[in-house]
């Protein structure tokens, strides 16, 4: 990334990492926003390792007191979620800025103790709450303030988002150690404290603060899910009430869903706006009849280096804002009292829930006699044992409870996938070729599959009764177990995907042997990558899954591992030969061979992988076409690739 003087100065921030899952996501940010990351925090080993490869010379240790004695400025602190306000504390006192992942605290008593720290030690805090600052809602933000919307009558913003396999691995996919254990947090923290990343974007577009909460208990997780309980009762899906300080409502929803969802709704006295993924829509003129139409939202500025991160550019923003701040005194929209606003209403709202839709005032902790009514109230979800939670105390692990993390991490890949194609062949559909990368993935992950599901059912027979069993069952049976382990299955899932393929003359990439494939020893430039003499070891796991229509290979590259070129071979078969298009996606920097023939160089390629980004003209033979791809693994945690031919 070429270096863009941001601020008008040469002063640097040295920055300390607490927290490298979440918090490394930021690193290659930093030197663009005169950051140098010089000490980084985590108990897990893997994570520290991962950290000095990309940063040598950088201290990294798993103590905390260790770390905060370190000579840096400030920290990204990304920490045990429930954890937040004691470890922003304990960066305070030890003289350093904080930027926050979110949430900022968990309980009223906490962000009591919180406000107070950073008025005590006059440093600067953050919240790192990211979703306001997508181009669209950043757009929105301007808009509104210019006065094109009115006032606020009504929102429905939304973060659904399906983290069960979360629950049984770290945020980088490897699962939770030891294997018999639960993921810290996102195992059994109930929803409703996650609130920020649907109501923060409601907040600073409209400039406006949560003044009461309202919100009913919920039921029925979906299969395999830990079931999150307070004070006795299940909490799945979490929906809330919010009235915001002008007199508007807002409809706060999160949770694991059977379906995905930012969806994001504003309507105001003049004009109304919806926002889903990267597209933004108006309806103008103060009438619910007038024309609507998509709009294309940008930043103020700096947009094309913000688009290249994370999160939609969100993650750059909150950087930035924090690093101006303290460059520059500039006020970031996240400071300590913003982030109490967003926060407690999360708090609130679960506690509204579980007693029957009490209503709760929301108090604003810039007033000390507000904060003072709640500095001993310290009503919280009461946390589970992770270790112990699934098999119980004493469990013995030798009966195969030690695979039970890495079991359910496979399972939540696999089993959706499986009850997916067996599902679809219940509806009829208008495009019946739109399900074939998902009957492709059953087929390629078949051998895995099994395998997994007969290792899923000794380990649920091994435990009877215990959670770690319920879960393992309700996936089994999401999965279709039966009808996986039918000697016929596999069989019937190719004729009925060939068929498909016949009638819409359809064809996609076909991986021959991912066992073929590997890493190379040393890194090399994506632009030099020249076609492979013969094979090397692979050294990774892979699987199949499908994404956004698009068949994926997915390579993880988490374990201890160099990085370097993956060499990716597989096959097209076209029903004749003739010109036509190669179609395909990619998760970085890749190069492509068709038929040994170089036909295409991506060196500047990023996530995520979109079916169908790149368009090339080739010519295809009939029968197979083979299809090189070698992958650059030098950023991200995991590779995917889809691909597809068509004839003209």
């Amino acid at each position: 990334m070429k270096q863009v003087k941001l601020f008008n100065t040469n002063k640097r921030v040295k920055l300390g990492m607490w927290g490298l899952g979440r918090g490394f996501s930021f690193f290659d940010m930093c030197k663009q926003l005169n950051i140098d990351v010089v000490a980084g925090c985590d108990y897990n080993e893997h994570m520290r390792e991962n950290f000095l490869r990309h940063n040598p010379g950088a201290f990294a240790t798993a103590d905390a007191d260790e770390f905060l004695q370190q000579d840096f400025d400030a920290v990204l602190l990304a920490t045990y979620c429930p954890n937040h306000a004691p470890d922003a504390i304990r960066c305070l006192k030890a003289g350093k800025h904080v930027l926050s992942e979110v949430t900022s605290f968990r309980t009223m008593a906490e962000g009591v103790e919180l406000v107070d720290a950073v008025e005590k030690y006059g440093k600067i805090y953050n919240l790192a709450e990211n979703y306001p600052f997508s181009a669209a809602n950043s757009w929105l933000t301007r808009k509104w303030k210019e006065g094109l919307f009115g006032e606020l009558q009504y929102a429905e913003y939304e973060y659904v988002h399906e983290c069960r396999g979360l629950q049984y691995t770290y945020i980088d996919g490897v699962p939770v150690q030891p294997g018999h254990a639960l993921h810290n947090w996102r195992s059994w923290q109930a929803y409703h404290y996650y609130c920020t990343h649907s109501l923060g974007p409601v907040m600073i577009i409209t400039g406006l603060r949560p003044v009461q909460v309202v919100a009913l208990p919920t039921a029925h997780a979906i299969p395999g899910q830990v079931r999150p309980r307070v004070d006795g009762h299940d909490m799945a899906v979490a929906p809330s009430l919010i009235r915001m300080s002008n007199g508007g409502v807002v409809r706060n929803l999160m949770g694991t869903t059977t379906n995905d969802t930012h969806h994001q709704r504003l309507w105001g006295t003049l004009a109304s706006a919806e926002v889903e993924g990267d597209s933004l829509s108006l309806r103008l003129g103060g009438s619910g009849g007038t024309l609507k139409q998509p709009v294309t939202p940008s930043w103020d500025s700096l947009g094309k280096l913000a688009a290249s991160t994370g999160h939609g550019g969100g993650d750059f923003w909150v950087l930035y804002y924090f690093v101006r701040q303290i460059l520059t005194g500039e006020p970031a929209p996240f400071d300590i009292y913003t982030a109490a606003d967003v926060t407690i209403p999360g708090i609130l709202s679960l506690r509204s829930a579980v007693e029957g839709g009490k209503a709760y005032d929301v108090p604003d902790f810039r007033d000390k006699a507000q904060r003072e009514a709640w500095r001993n109230d310290t009503w919280a979800q009461e946390p589970i044992d992770t270790r112990t939670y699934a098999f119980g105390p004493g469990a013995d692990t030798s009966r195969g409870a030690a695979d039970f993390s890495r079991t359910m991490a496979d399972l939540t890949r696999h089993a959706p996938d499986v009850r997916a194609w067996l599902d679809w062949q219940k509806v009829e559909i208008q495009s019946p070729e739109a399900i074939v990368p998902v009957g492709q993935t059953v087929v390629n992950n078949h051998p895995a599959t099994v395998e997994i599901y007969r290792r899923a059912r000794r380990i649920a027979e091994a435990y009877p009764g215990t959670e770690g069993a319920r879960v393992l069952l309700e996936m089994l049976d999401l999965g279709c177990e039966k009808d996986v382990l039918d000697k016929g299955f596999l069989a019937k899932v190719k004729r009925t995907l060939a068929a498909i393929k016949r009638k819409h003359n359809l064809s996609g990439l076909r991986i021959e042997d991912v066992k073929a494939t590997g890493l190379l020893p040393k890194p090399k430039k994506i632009a030099e990558a020249v076609k492979p003499g013969k094979t090397v070891r692979f050294s990774h796991d892979a699987e199949f899954a499908t994404h956004g229509g698009g068949m994926w290979f997915v390579c993880h590259i988490h374990e201890k591992k160099k990085d370097g070129l993956i060499y990716l071979r597989g096959t097209i078969d076209m029903a004749k030969a003739g010109k036509g298009t190669l179609l395909y996606g990619v998760d970085g920097p890749a190069k492509l061979w068709l038929n040994g023939k170089e036909v295409d160089c991506r060196p500047a390629a990023k996530n995520p992988v979109i079916p169908d980004q790149y368009k090339l003209n080739v010519s295809w033979k009939k029968g197979a076409n083979e299809v090189l791809f070698a992958l650059d693994t030098k950023k991200g945690h995991s590779w995917g690739v889809c691909a597809r031919g068509e004839l003209n």
